[in-house]
């Protein structure tokens, strides 16, 4: 059993006494249960909180890791217009960028060059691709930097990419695996309940093709992340379903090597601009994001060990306080993000080592750099006078070294045919 101060259990109600005291004798948290927590407030919320942060202790240890990486999203072309989504445009927008080959290569190298382990590659789903457009950048990139984690395509993605080549969901992730891919991000999930995706995006891949996907790509022994995007119209229940399948797949597969909770950024979405949905909520509150983050914890912390929380979602200061409530992973450098920054985030696209370094001590916990496996690289215990820098922190004016967003996408709205046909 976790430890957790006996004081601040004996301040909750009855009903959450049990369910809490349920869980830390080692008893699953079953989805009505869940449910129930979904609303804890005042002292409930308190004891919820100790519970996720003394499970943490046990099953995490108290080093926070993150990965040093680069985001590129290639495109923002889609043939998808989900409701949700402020970052997509259609292949007629003025807006509407592709990075070419050539580009995405230098961005590659440049993120090697300054230390990052991995690249995370996502985009839009760009009407007339080329059927074979994943593979070449997946090789082009590969060929570049063989030793470079490619965290790329998710699982709507791959859904695209095999039927622009024709073949089985099996087969093209086979292609994929033999191109040198290492892992899938596992988005496009939102919530696992159509009943809520058909509101949020009719024609986007269900969820049964979502699951097919990443337990095939475990199968195949290619790792995968697992998100939730929440705080829009899902209800209680079927966020905590939503959680209660991924445990389920993880049980069968193992192949989930972390979760990440993404807060739905309501700024600039359709759904949010447009009135779409008349119960659209204006992303989650603060306690709903504590909720959540305590409760992933409580529901697979067991069998994924690893929780997120997101920095450019979130900002720093929550971030922090997340990770005082069930997370232990601080998330990617990134360099570059646009799909966040796109729908309103307002919390940078940028996060050196130092800087993490800095949020983690200043909550007690040890920074740990990490690859995309959460294989520990590197551990600073000895406070930051003893750390010995990492080429990221050298970059001191971020715009200078990587380019605005906007001038980015200016520049890539010259080569958007590069890479199409049309």
């Amino acid at each position: 059993m976790s430890h957790v101060d006996e004081a601040i259990l004996a301040l909750a109600s009855a009903d959450t006494r049990s369910v809490l005291e349920g869980v830390l004798g080692g008893a699953d948290l079953s989805v009505p249960d869940a449910v129930l927590l979904c609303d804890a407030t005042g002292a409930d919320l308190a004891a919820l909180v100790a519970v996720a942060d003394g499970l943490r202790e046990q099953q995490a240890g108290d080093l926070v890791s993150y990965v040093v990486n680069r985001n590129i999203n290639f495109t923002n072309l889609c043939v998808k217009a989900c409701k949700f989504c402020a970052f997509s445009r259609t292949g007629r927008s003025e807006e509407g960028y592709f990075l070419d080959e050539d580009e995405i290569v230098r961005r590659v190298l440049q993120a090697e060059s300054l230390g990052a382990t991995e690249v995370c590659i996502q985009a839009g789903l760009p009407p007339r691709a080329k059927p074979t457009l994943y593979l070449d950048l997946l090789r082009a990139v590969k060929a570049a930097a063989p030793a470079l984690h490619v965290h790329a395509f998710s699982p709507e993605e791959v859904k695209y990419g095999a039927e622009l080549m024709g073949m089985p969901v099996r087969a093209y992730l086979e292609e994929l695996k033999a191109a040198g891919i290492g892992s899938l991000p596992g988005t496009s999930a939102e919530i696992l309940d159509d009943r809520v995706r058909k509101r949020l995006a009719g024609g986007r891949i269900s969820t049964a093709e979502w699951i097919e996907v990443i337990t095939t790509a475990h199968e195949l022994q290619i790792p995968t992340t697992s998100t939730i995007m929440y705080g829009h119209i899902e209800t209680h229940q079927e966020r905590m379903r939503h959680l209660d399948l991924l445990r389920s797949i993880q049980r069968d597969t193992g192949g989930f090597s972390e979760f990440v909770p993404l807060s739905f950024v309501h700024a600039e979405a359709p759904l949010h601009l447009k009135r779409m949905l008349p119960d659209v909520r204006p992303g989650p509150t603060e306690d709903d994001v504590t909720r959540l983050i305590a409760l992933s914890r409580l529901i697979l912390g067991a069998s994924f060990r690893n929780i997120q929380t997101s920095w450019v979602k979130e900002g720093v200061p929550r971030a922090q306080r997340m990770l005082r409530a069930g997370a232990n992973d601080l998330g990617g450098t990134l360099m570059n993000e646009s799909i966040s920054t796109s729908a309103g985030a307002l919390h940078g696209q940028l996060m050196r080592p130092r800087e993490l370094h800095a949020a983690i001590r200043a909550i007690d916990r040890v920074p740990a750099e990490r690859n995309t496996r959460y294989t520990v690289l590197r551990t600073f215990s000895e406070g930051a006078h003893a750390d010995p820098g990492h080429p990221l922190d050298r970059v001191d004016d971020a715009v200078a070294v990587f380019g605005s967003y906007e001038e980015l996408t200016r520049k890539a709205r010259q080569s958007r045919v590069l890479l199409t046909v049309g």
